[in-house]
Order: C-alpha cells, then structure tokens, then sequence
C-alpha cells in the first residue's frame, strides 16, 4: 500500500494531484561563531523545518474543514534519509507511525533493499555481506502550522490546483 499525504488526520485523496514536497532547516536555531583561538564551532538553540505543498488534480484537496488556527500533525510522503558505512542510524526526525523506516544497502555499485528495525528512533540495518554503504529511507511526521491552501480552478481542463505553507511548531 502506498502511503498518502495527511493534514490533521486527513487523507488527501490522490485525485487532488501528485504533491510537490520541499522540507528544508527554518533558519535562525544555529549559528557559528569563532573561539578565542580561531577554530569555528556551531551552535545551536532549536532546530525545526519548513516546507511547501502544491499539486494539481481532478479534484481539491478536501481539508477546508481544518482548524488552521491550531498545530496539525503532517504526515509527510517526502522521504528523508540517513546513511553512512554503519550499521545504526539515529533518525533526527519522528518517521510516520503508519509507515516503519526501511533501508538499502550497496553491494558492488547496486543499491538492494536490506532488512531493518526501529525503536525510539534509532534504526539498526541488517548488514549484507559486500555492502560499502548503507541508507535508511523513511516518511517523517511533524506537528506544524499551516494556513489555509490557496486553490485554484480551470474548469477549461477540469484541473484543481492548491499549495500551502507549512512551519514546524
């Protein structure tokens, strides 16, 4: 089953359109400053993200019915990723209850599906002999602000398109 894009416990049917996901940093939880001796050390005091949504589809996306004034929970299709030559990945995001992390491992320059588990966000690969890499893929879930989408309509091509922003609360 695939998973579909949620907003405060709504399904966004697949008729209202494939989303276009962008999910990056919010600026201004970190910052680098320089030490007495010159060596560069990051800091930082909150670290959440932000994005956008849009698509366009037969139908529109249904969540007018959403109270916008509070936090929603976002369960994202936009996959985020962990990855390196171990075998342990602390995800520095909740992934989607509904849809557990799954990993890759790279044997001999291809890319193979591999076994892994997740406990308190932490996912252990099962290690594949040959591998040199290894990724775990998965779908995160975020509490965020939203505004109501702004919509359109083209009833020349019988097209619903929407978008919105969203914040991490």
């Amino acid at each position: 089953m695939a998973a579909t894009l949620m907003l405060g416990g709504v399904e966004i049917p697949l008729h209202a359109g494939a989303p276009v996901i962008t999910d990056g940093p919010v600026a201004g939880g970190t910052g680098r400053v320089r030490l007495s001796g010159g060596a560069l050390v990051k800091m930082e005091r909150w670290s959440k993200r932000a994005g956008t949504i849009s698509a366009q589809g037969w139908m529109p996306p249904g969540i007018g019915g959403l109270d916008f004034s509070q936090p929603l929970e976002l369960r994202s299709t936009k996959v985020r990723t962990a990855g390196g030559t171990g075998l342990v990945y602390t995800l520095p995001f909740t992934p989607r209850p509904d849809f557990a992390p799954w990993a890759f491992a790279r044997v001999d320059g291809e890319w193979k599906e591999t076994p892994c588990s997740t406990v308190d966000g932490v996912t252990t690969v099962t290690e594949l002999t040959g591998a040199d890499l290894y990724q775990v893929w998965a779908m995160p879930v975020y509490s965020v602000m939203v505004e109501p989408p702004d919509e359109s309509q083209d009833n020349g091509a019988g097209v619903h398109g929407w978008s919105l922003n969203w914040d991490e609360a």
